[in-house]
């Protein structure tokens, strides 16, 4: 008769491991429902943990809880834009897009409820992360354009494309995700590429920018 295996040992999770272990479960949860819709039972239950312990770590409740998810998911978002400075600039615009897409196709509803608002737990903190989030990308960007000291028009030219890029992820969602995300991605880089040549008309600074651009290739 074969012994029955062993049972494995409990190990007892650090505070930084089952903190972990939490917002991982709750980083699941709002990646497909919006945030008035998870309650700490849910996330209790999906960490396969007891609720006085999600509040052990979230004394806070749902609130302490969805700021930290949302700093986990921002600072996630914010290496999307961190592409190393190789090759083209446009080829290295769609591949921090590629990422920041693939982010926008696995978290969905938590996407949405991100940048959208209008949650029952959006305060001025969490629209201050969704902030830093953009103006990271921005910084990001500006620097592969090798721009020193970037002008008033082509940092906003930068900050409403990005803008633009938050949108279009938004209706790609509520569109059932079409088109395809390489379409999708092609289509946000020809957009950077026409929006930098537009401000180029009026602001010398992006003019040469856009000039050395051409034999970027």
């Amino acid at each position: 008769m074969t012994p029955p295996a062993p049972t494995p040992a409990y190990r007892r999770l650090s505070v930084e491991e089952r903190r972990g272990q939490l917002l991982d479960a709750a980083l699941g949860l709002f990646a497909h429902r919006v945030p008035e819709d998870v309650s700490l039972d849910d996330v209790a239950e999906a960490a396969g943990v007891s609720r006085p312990l999600v509040y052990r770590y979230f004394p806070g409740g749902k609130q302490q809880l969805y700021e930290a998810a949302l700093r986990s998911a921002a600072e996630e978002l914010r290496h999307c834009f961190d592409e190393p400075r190789e090759g083209p600039l446009l080829s290295r615009l769609g591949r921090a897009l590629d990422r920041y897409l693939a982010f926008v196709d696995q978290h969905d509803a938590g996407f949405s409820a991100l940048l959208q608002g209008g949650s029952v737990v959006e305060t001025s903190r969490t629209t201050a992360i969704v902030d830093g989030v953009r103006r990271a990308a921005a910084e990001h960007i500006l620097s592969h354009l090798d721009a020193a000291e970037p002008g008033p028009r082509l940092r906003m030219t930068v900050r409403v494309w990005i803008t633009s890029v938050e949108a279009a992820s938004l209706i790609w969602l509520d569109e059932g995700k079409q088109p395809p995300l390489d379409e999708l991605r092609d289509w946000l880089v020809d957009q950077f590429a026409a929006v930098l040549t537009a401000t180029a008309a009026r602001d010398p600074q992006t003019a040469a920018l856009v000039h050395a651009l051409a034999g970027d290739v």
